[in-house]
C-alpha cells in the first residue's frame, strides 16, 4: 500500500523538533545539571511530561490502557529514559562536553542493528560495514580528549546507549499503549524510577535553582519530551523510516555546534574526526538499504505449479 505524503508544513516541523530540538536537549541538560542534581532532573522532566501528556490525553477522551500493555510501556520507559537518557544525563553532570555527549549515543542505531539479529530481524552487508566503521569510530572517540580522561562517563554513556537500543528493539516487537498513551506511560514510569534513585543515592539540592535551571528544567519537560516525542511518533506514521530515525546523525552536529558556541566547549583533532566517523556509520547503517538497494531475486516458473 502507498504511504500518503504528509503536508509540508506538518512535516518540516516535525523534522525540526526532532533535528534542533533533539539536538539541543544535551546543551540544555548541561545548563540543568548546573543546578540541579542529574537523576533529580532527569526524573522530574519526565515526570512532568508524563503528567501533562496523560492529563491532555485524559481531557481527550482516550482511555487508560490495560494493564499488560502498561507494564510493557514502562518497561520500555526504564530501559529507554530511565536509563538510557538518565545515564546521559549523570554523565554530563560529570563534566562530559554536551557534544561528546550526544556523538556518543549517536551509536544507538549501531546497536539497535546488533539486537535486531537476536530477534530474527534481517540484516545486510552494508549495515555491517556501518557497525565496522562505527566501532572505529568509538574506539577513536575513546582513546584520547575528554572521554579518554574520564572513562566511568564514557562506560556511563555506552550502557545507556544499549540499554536504549535494546529497549528500542524490543518495544517495536511487543504489545504498546496504543498512540501517544505508550508515551505518557513510559515518561511517567522513568520519571518516578529516576526520582526514586534520586532519592535513595542521596541527591539533594544545595541551593534553590536559578532561572537558567528552571528554564532548562521547563525546555526539557516541555519540547525535549512531550513536543519532540509526539513529533517523532508522526514521522513514523508518515513517512519512510529512514527519514524518520535521521535525526540520529544530525543530533550530534546540532549538539556539538551548540556546545561549542554557547557552552565554551571544544573538540580535538581525534574527536572531529570520531565525529565525521561515526555519522558516516549511522549514515550506512540508517540508509544503506535506501542508498544501495538489494537485487531483486528471481525465482523461476516451474510447470506443473
Amino acid at each position: 500500500m502507498l504511504r500518503r505524503a504528509p503536508a509540508l508544513l506538518p512535516l518540516l516541523a516535525a523534522l525540526f523538533a526532532l533535528y534542533f530540538i533533539w539536538g539541543s536537549t544535551y546543551f540544555v541538560i548541561k545548563v540543568g545539571v548546573a543546578s540541579w542534581p542529574p537523576m533529580m532532573l532527569a526524573g522530574l522532566r519526565f515526570l512532568l511530561a508524563g503528567v501533562v501528556l496523560l492529563v491532555f490525553l485524559l481531557l481527550r477522551g482516550e482511555k487508560l490502557p490495560g494493564w499488560r500493555p502498561a507494564l510493557n510501556a514502562a518497561l520500555v520507559g526504564i530501559m529507554l529514559l530511565a536509563i538510557g537518557n538518565g545515564a546521559v544525563t549523570v554523565a554530563e553532570h560529570q563534566n562530559v562536553p554536551s557534544g561528546i555527549a550526544a556523538v556518543m549515543v549517536a551509536t544507538v542505531p549501531l546497536f539497535a542493528m546488533c539486537f535486531s539479529r537476536l530477534f530474527g530481524i534481517q540484516t545486510r552487508w552494508i549495515e555491517w560495514l556501518g557497525i565496522a566503521v562505527g566501532l572505529v569510530g568509538i574506539v577513536l572517540l575513546n582513546s584520547g580528549g575528554h572521554l579518554g580522561g574520564n572513562p566511568w562517563g564514557a562506560l556511563m554513556i555506552l550502557l545507556g546507549s544499549l540499554s536504549w537500543a535494546f529497549g528500542s528493539v524490543w518495544g517495536s516487537r511487543i504489545n504498546l499503549p496504543h498512540g501517544m498513551m505508550a508515551g505518557a506511560v513510559e515518561m511517567l514510569t522513568a520519571g518516578i524510577v529516576l526520582l526514586i534513585a534520586s532519592t535513595v543515592s542521596g541527591e539533594h539540592l544545595t541551593t534553590r535553582p536559578g532561572i537558567e535551571g528552571l528554564l532548562a528544567l521547563g525546555y526539557l519537560s516541555l519540547f525535549g519530551s512531550v513536543i519532540a516525542i509526539n513529533a517523532y511518533m508522526y514521522l513514523i506514521r508518515n513517512v519512510p523510516p529512514a527519514i524518520a530515525t535521521s535525526y540520529a546523525y544530525v543530533n550530534p552536529v546540532v549538539a556539538v555546534l551548540l556546545g561549542i558556541g554557547f557552552g565554551g566547549e571544544s573538540l580535538t583533532s581525534r574527536e572531529w574526526l570520531a565525529l565525521g566517523i561515526i555519522v558516516l556509520a549511522v549514515i550506512l547503517v540508517t540508509l544503506g538499504k535506501y542508498l544501495f538497494p538489494a537485487k531483486p531475486t528471481v525465482k523461476p516458473c516451474v510447470l506443473g505449479e
